[in-house]
């Protein structure tokens, strides 16, 4: 048993799980994954110019981000990609495997997680349990849950793009 099925057990959280081909994309999830309730998520693992902040943007699948413009949204300077030493570092996971559940892996508080507001609304969201080998489905009260037990709070935001 992973050491997040234990975290989650002992928090009393419940999502389902179900396994699946390794997906590193939206689109490779869109023929891998099966049709599973809840909202898709496409996960961004970021950095500030200085590499001072790391944030964890939760949006829908289909969403196109323009960094530029997130970045002015979330007040913060020139947003990029985190290198993988950094999302391995803060998250305990490698690209492909970007989830919030990956937050379970942030003890000092390192990431700020910021997540859509339709998904946050949403009665459940998908999110990779630190393998791109399965997709969970988390009802939202255990999204609430999960969030309190990692000590994080999330910034739920408008977050500007196109969905495709």
């Amino acid at each position: 048993m992973s050491s997040l099925d234990e975290f989650l057990r002992r928090h009393g959280i419940e999502a389902e799980r179900h396994e699946h081909p390794a997906v590193m994309t939206v689109e490779e999830s869109e023929r891998l994954v099966p049709k599973l309730p809840g909202a898709k998520t496409k996960n961004l693992f970021l950095r500030d110019k200085k590499g001072a902040r790391h944030l964890l943007v939760t949006v829908p699948h289909d969403l196109a981000v323009d960094l530029k413009v997130l970045g002015s949204t979330l007040g913060v300077d020139r947003l990029g990609f985190a290198s993988p030493d950094r999302l391995m570092k803060h998250l305990g996971v490698t690209p492909g495997s970007v989830s919030l559940l990956g937050l379970v892996n942030d003890a000092e508080h390192a990431v700020e997680f910021v997540i859509d507001r339709g998904l946050w609304e949403a009665a459940a969201v998908h999110a990779h349990p630190l393998v791109n080998t399965a997709t969970m489905v988390i009802p939202h009260a255990q999204l609430e849950r999960f969030l309190a037990a990692t000590g994080h709070s999330p910034r739920i935001v408008e977050i500007p793009g196109r969905h495709s």
